[in-house]
């Protein structure tokens, strides 16, 4: 039997270490901190397909929708409503796709999706895409933790920060915070925004766009949303429990990022990412912040994913994407069947890491 160690609590790493598991894989997971404690944890968690991308990225991102569906638990497919600029060309690259979408007038949003003010809609409409939905990250990667347990797996988190071990050209364990080594045939490494830099270690380059990411959560509010929204000035969804929680662009440029380490949110941010959420939801209800999760997001420099084996590591594998959230399901069981010797996956050959090698 393999013994495979998984590095990262968030929804990629989670996910690959369950479905070794229900392979009959050895596997343990090491989490720095707790479950979903980085990116998977304060992410808007928007499940879509909706943006120019390349055939083959389409194609693995309409897998992980699939997969949320058959899944069932801690999922919404409400739709998504967008509005603002390109997004009416965004439109027309769907449509000529196949990608399910409507335009809708003003109207039209008012009888379809609940909880939005028409009023916040543009002259020109906007666009639903009805097959988009959301998932609570943190509950699925607390059900898919226990799906590694329950399938003879360990769980150890709070082990500090983890590196790769390697000898000869190969991976051989993990060493954890404290200076143990935790040995393995194979090692999964899904640190989101630490990636790049444990793997310049071993002298593997992956260009890094990593950035600040803020999500705030409100206190429960009825406001009868179910759609995903993305509008210029807010992005926004409700959340379990009858709270919503929303991100931006231009709140997440204002977080300062401390010599430290650590992250300074200035409360006007808050406040304005609250009052713009405000402005687009019937009745403008008065929103209050509950939490603010803050922190780095992970975005490979090409904006792809960087998915499967380390060249120059024997049995290393990596999980690198900022599209955690849809892709995590379809990955985490690509990645397995790599990982125990499945031979790799068509669906996986345009994110290998070695796209990056010098003369690629």
């Amino acid at each position: 039997m393999s013994e495979v160690v998984v590095v990262g609590g968030g929804v990629l790493g989670v996910s690959a270490a369950a479905h070794l598991a229900q392979r009959g894989a050895g596997v343990t997971l090491l989490t720095e901190a707790g479950l979903a404690g980085e990116a998977s944890g304060r992410s808007l968690s928007w499940l879509n397909s909706a943006g120019d991308f390349p055939p083959a990225y389409h194609r693995l991102r309409l897998l992980g929708l699939d997969r949320y569906r058959a899944l069932g638990a801690h999922v919404s497919f409400a739709g998504g409503l967008r509005w603002g600029e390109g997004v009416r060309a965004s439109f027309a690259h769907q449509s000529a796709i196949g990608y399910p979408a409507e335009w809708l007038t003003r109207d039209q949003v008012a009888a379809r999706v609940p909880g939005v003010d028409p009023a916040a809609v543009p002259d020109e409409g906007a666009l639903l895409n009805p097959g988009e939905g959301w998932v609570d990250l943190p509950a699925l990667v607390d059900r898919l933790a226990g799906d590694l347990v329950a399938a003879g797996g360990t769980v150890r988190t709070g082990a500090g920060r983890c590196s790769p071990v390697v000898a000869g050209g190969r991976v051989t364990g993990v060493r954890t915070g404290d200076g143990a080594v935790v040995g393995a045939d194979a090692v999964v490494l899904a640190t989101g925004a630490g990636v790049p830099g444990a793997l310049a270690a071993l002298g593997v380059h992956v260009p890094d766009a990593t950035s600040n990411a803020l999500l705030v959560r409100t206190r429960p509010v009825d406001v009868g949303l179910t759609a995903v929204l993305n509008t210029p000035r807010v992005a926004l969804r409700p959340a379990p429990g009858g709270s919503l929680v929303m991100d931006a662009g231009w709140s997440e440029a204002e977080v300062v990022r401390r010599e430290d380490g650590g992250f300074e949110v200035r409360d006007s941010t808050v406040q304005g990412l609250l009052q713009e959420a405000s402005r687009v939801l019937a009745g403008s209800p008065e929103l209050t912040a509950e939490s603010v999760g803050v922190g780095r997001k992970p975005i490979p420099g090409d904006g792809h994913p960087v998915l499967g084996p380390v060249p120059g590591v024997g049995g290393l594998n990596v999980a690198f994407t900022h599209s955690g959230a849809t892709l995590g399901l379809i990955a985490g069981e690509l990645l397995a069947g790599e990982v125990l010797g499945d031979g790799p996956s068509p669906l996986l050959g345009d994110f290998r890491v070695d796209r990056f090698a010098p003369g690629r």
